[in-house]
């Protein structure tokens, strides 16, 4: 089994995303897994993160501004694959970066690196040409975006070559602002889970364990980011005990939501 499907076989996962190169970021992501983050989200710091609201903004511009570039990225993601051989990593962030090289090169870094997984903003199914073969050529499953606007007619096309999660995002709208109604969200991870059997992760507006506890009773996995880069701009080099606190009040709620159904 791969890692991603040994983290969501256990029931519902929680997914915690922070950018690389904001604040300590090996201490950082440590501090999420002894937390109890089930997928770890790691963001590849960009000038013009079009899909993320001002805390994710506010993080990029802080990674870019201490100089953090992607051989950066791909030297801390191997690093956390040494020290935590177990935990799917993906690194999530927009095209540029990731094929300003050729999507060969960095697919070919991302295995080397052993980062399980690729959340690529701007390059939608239509245009999967220009990364989604090169990274399922080194075994490194693209994963895409269903939102509220995904319709019938072309889910089809976000699900065919899409592997590892599918990642819903619960609004029409920017990482950490609004929360989506939980019943739409049903809506939603049914009819998502009807159409494919991937696990669906559910994120946008998560912060509470309330929030979190609610929607892994409907779906495969919970995405929590803002809250993390907002601990992370707070407390600075000191963010990892907050960070490992918050994690595991959200990882209770998310593990034991199916119990308590």
């Amino acid at each position: 089994m791969t890692r991603f499907a040994n983290a969501f076989a256990k029931g519902p996962a929680l997914v915690c995303f922070i950018t690389a190169g904001d604040g300590d970021t090996a201490s950082n992501l440590d501090a999420l897994v002894a937390g109890g983050a089930d997928v770890i989200e790691l963001g590849m710091p960009f000038t013009d993160p079009m899909a993320d609201g001002p805390a994710i903004q506010e993080a990029n511009l802080r990674a870019l501004a201490r100089g953090t570039r992607t051989a950066d990225i791909f030297r801390i993601a191997t690093e956390f694959r040494q020290r935590h051989p177990n935990v799917p990593l993906v690194l999530m962030g927009y095209a540029n970066p990731m094929t300003i090289r050729g999507p060969e090169w960095f697919a070919d870094e991302c295995a080397k690196a052993g980062v399980d997984g690729v959340i690529c903003v701007d390059i939608p199914s239509e245009e999967d040409a220009e990364l989604g073969p090169a990274l399922r050529e080194k075994g490194v499953s693209l994963i895409r975006l269903a939102t509220p606007t995904t319709d019938a007619a072309r889910l089809p096309a976000v699900l065919n070559g899409s592997s590892g999660f599918l990642y819903y995002v619960s609004v029409a709208g920017i990482t950490g602002m609004q929360q989506a109604a939980q019943g739409s969200i049903e809506e939603a991870v049914a009819r998502l889970k009807a159409a494919s059997d991937i696990p669906v992760a559910v994120g946008f507006g998560v912060r509470t364990p309330e929030q979190a506890a609610a929607i892994a009773k409907v779906a495969d996995g919970v995405v929590v980011g803002s809250a993390f880069v907002e601990i992370v701009k707070q407390h600075g080099d000191s963010a990892p005990g907050p960070l490992q606190d918050y994690t595991a009040s959200l990882a209770e709620a998310v593990h034991s939501a199916r119990i308590n159904a």
